[in-house]
């Protein structure tokens, strides 16, 4: 793949708002064409006039990451795709006693269906060089008060992992970001008591900025990075390393 980051293309899910968001105008900073994915059509049109008001190449689709139809669509109508990464996801707070199928079924079909119907229709098209990053979380080392979440980041962790075996024959690469406790609106939909306990528990006492997240997931997608697959990467001020009790 020629290295040169300004002919390369890559598509964003959950790109209008949040970690999807930082990472769509860092990856256009670096010189990425940027192609934001997002369903919420409102916000995908925002994003693009800040973009090219900017100067930078891009385009945007109000789809939901579960339409495969629509995804296959519109990767097909790209002259070519080089990074994925796949950022959609819900987690809405839930005590295991208070999970319904139905909330566990719309969580899973978000974040792992949807990462999977993503990065497979975007690796149809990828050459060797190709990259997909997923975006996990640390709360797939466990957590409290959304089981169905934890469950759900776990998976993508295995399937990032499950793809990357695969598609190394091809030289196309997989990781996964699994971001902390990070500043977006999922987390600002908690109550301000939930939100300060959370920031409480952090090392910085803070959730981390979208924008440090970005930085990140655009390491994993430089093809600078080709020889990195099937990694997951924490990004979360070190909570992770465990050991903050006195």
């Amino acid at each position: 793949m020629d290295l040169k980051i300004e002919n390369l293309r890559v598509l964003v899910t959950a790109g209008a708002s949040g970690i999807g968001r930082a990472t769509a105008l860092r990856l256009a900073e670096d010189g990425f064409r940027v192609v934001v994915i997002d369903r919420n059509a409102a916000q995908v049109d925002t994003l693009l006039a800040e973009l090219t008001q900017a100067g930078r190449d891009t385009a945007g689709h109000a789809v939901d990451v579960c339409d495969r139809p629509a995804i296959a669509a519109l990767i097909a109508a790209e002259a070519r795709v080089d990074v994925m990464v796949c950022a959609a996801g819900i987690g809405p707070a839930r005590s295991f006693d208070d999970i319904r199928d139905e909330d566990f079924r719309a969580v899973l079909d978000v974040n792992v269906l949807g990462v999977f119907i993503a990065a497979q229709e975007a690796t149809r098209r990828m050459k060797p060089g190709g990259r997909v990053v997923t975006v996990s979380s640390r709360a797939a080392l466990g957590g409290t008060g959304f089981a169905h979440y934890v469950a759900s980041k776990a998976a993508v962790v295995g399937l990032t992992r499950a793809m990357a075996m695969e598609l190394r024959q091809r030289q196309i690469a997989v990781n996964s970001i699994a971001p902390g406790f990070t500043d977006t609106g999922m987390t600002r939909a908690m109550t301000p008591e939930q939100h300060a306990a959370a920031s409480a528990l952090e090392p910085s006492g803070q959730p981390a900025d979208p924008g440090e997240i970005a930085h990140a997931i655009a390491f994993l997608a430089s093809p600078r990075t080709r020889f990195i697959t099937g990694q997951t990467l924490f990004v979360d001020g070190g909570k992770s390393l465990g050991g903050l009790g006195l």
